[in-house]
């Protein structure tokens, strides 16, 4: 083991070579152990995000072929001679889930659990709704297949804790207990705090409201829970139609079980949507495979993995250019290194002629070059591992900020702001407000990271590490093949 010896003997002698490849080693493996610990924390942060979202997929309407349905009976009505002025405003024809079928499609495997969703609107009796002057409540374009509205929005859900605004934390039960799969079949409300305010209402209260149509029939309904809301409420983002002229104050929104808002539409036999909670998010696309079996084409499926997708773009954006840092690094080094180790060699020759005259193999002459390297090394993981984690949090902090504000000006230009203001949907569809949510929720846990040295990361780092330092030797060692003793002593 004497070129061990040799390599130490040679460091000590020569260091302040020895400090400047240490200072070019230490600087190397510090971002390059930034960019790993940067790649480690997005795909945590990415994975914990998905696992906290869950997966889930919508069943509902199928509004294009509805509004296709509506658009080939105006041709028809057209060339059946009726004139546009005379066939009054189009409307659109939205199918509703059979509870049957959405039940027998939540038995398939692979189904954690679902939630219904049903709405309709009512009119206040003996309390007064809350309104607004505000441009944004006022009424909503599109078309709708119900003109008469009711200035209280009632959402039926199986539960309020798996309604997404609750798990946003948009809504937030204040007194009282959220709608569970208890109040099935009964008339419990839970009410907005504003609405409960104006008008002396508590937990407890029985108050009552009227049908929207020509029958104004009463209903009494016992207030279980308050609740406070942060955003605009939406009635075609819990699943029902949109209904022009409706108040759109979140105040005037009351969630009950979705069985009293069948009860109310008169049609308890069917739903608006249903969400399906999957267990395994790589069998999303069995699942809709098979529940695509059980329903017709009046009937879409949506996936919440493309507004996934769109949400971790941040994180993937960190991702890779962590994983370029660490390959452009590695490169940049591999090259430096062995551009001094050639030069090294160089200076070397003398030495190098000697120590083969003297019978040394050149085999155990290139190990000593890499046990030089090999020490210089070590000290260089242990400066990577103190500074590292400073730097890669520093760095990771502006990568996300950066990525965050890039993501949020992309969706922004493309109307996503707007909506969210307006009260609408996102793409009109019953996943609109799932999708405005899911951004809530999703953005509250990726505009961090939390970057950390873990002894996975020292292991790869030092994997790198070695892999670096044996091609700057290979690469530098190779002129010591082709040298002969006699001819480097000669030249001397």
């Amino acid at each position: 083991m004497d070129f061990i010896k040799r390599a130490g003997l040679y460091l000590r002698q020569k260091i302040g070579r020895t400090a400047l490849i240490t200072l070019i080693m230490s600087a190397i493996m510090i971002f390059v152990l930034t960019g790993i610990i940067i790649q480690n924390a997005a795909i945590e942060a990415t994975n914990s995000a998905k696992n906290s979202v869950g997966t889930t997929v919508s069943l509902s309407a199928n509004r294009e072929k509805a509004f296709s349905s509506m658009r080939k009976n105006q041709e028809n009505s057209l060339s059946s001679g009726a004139s546009s002025s005379t066939m009054g405003r189009p409307t659109i024809s939205l199918p509703s889930v059979k509870i049957t079928t959405a039940e027998k499609i939540g038995s398939l495997e692979n189904v954690a659990g679902y939630q219904f969703s049903n709405s309709t609107s009512v009119n206040a009796s003996g309390f007064s709704a809350i309104s607004t002057s505000s441009s944004s409540a006022g009424p909503r374009g599109g078309f709708g297949g119900n003109e008469s509205t009711g200035d209280i929005s009632l959402s039926g859900v199986s539960t309020t804790a798996a309604e997404s605004n609750f798990k946003s934390k948009s809504d937030t039960i204040m007194s009282g207990r959220g709608i569970t799969s208890a109040d099935k079949n009964t008339h419990n409300v839970v009410i907005e705090s504003e609405l409960a305010t104006s008008n002396s209402m508590k937990v407890g209260d029985t108050i009552t409201v009227k049908t929207t149509d020509d029958r104004e029939k009463s209903y009494s309904l016992k207030v279980v829970g308050i609740y406070r809301a942060k955003t605009v409420s939406s009635q075609s983002g819990q699943g029902g139609p949109s209904r022009p002229g409706m108040n759109q104050d979140p105040a005037n929104t009351m969630y009950s079980s979705y069985t009293l808002a069948g009860t109310i539409n008169g049609d308890t036999t069917s739903v608006n949507s249903v969400v399906y909670t999957l267990t395994d998010s790589s069998e999303e696309k069995s699942f809709m495979k098979a529940t695509k079996k059980l329903i017709s084409s009046n009937f879409s499926l949506t996936s919440s993995s493309e507004t996934y997708a769109l949400l971790m773009k941040p994180m993937k954006n960190v991702q890779s250019f962590a994983n370029k840092i660490v390959w452009v690094i590695g490169i940049a080094g591999t090259i430096i290194l062995a551009l001094i180790t050639v030069l090294m060699i160089r200076e070397r020759r003398h030495e190098i002629g000697v120590l083969m005259s003297l019978g040394e193999s050149k085999f155990k002459i290139v190990l000593q070059l890499f046990s030089e390297l090999f020490a210089i090394l070590v000290v260089s993981l242990i400066i990577a591992s103190v500074a590292g984690n400073f730097v890669s949090n520093a760095v990771g902090k502006q990568l996300v900020s950066q990525q965050i504000t890039a993501t949020q000006t992309t969706r922004a230009d493309a109307g996503f702001g707007s909506n969210r203001q307006q009260g609408g949907s996102i793409d009109g569809s019953p996943m609109g407000r799932n999708k405005q949510n899911a951004v809530t929720v999703t953005g509250r846990q990726v505009d961090t990271l939390k970057t950390k040295l873990s002894g996975q990361a020292m292991i790869e780092l030092g994997g790198l590490g070695l892999g670096i330092i044996a091609i700057a030797v290979i690469a530098g060692a190779t002129p010591i093949f082709r040298l002969k003793p006699k001819k480097i002593l000669s030249n001397e």
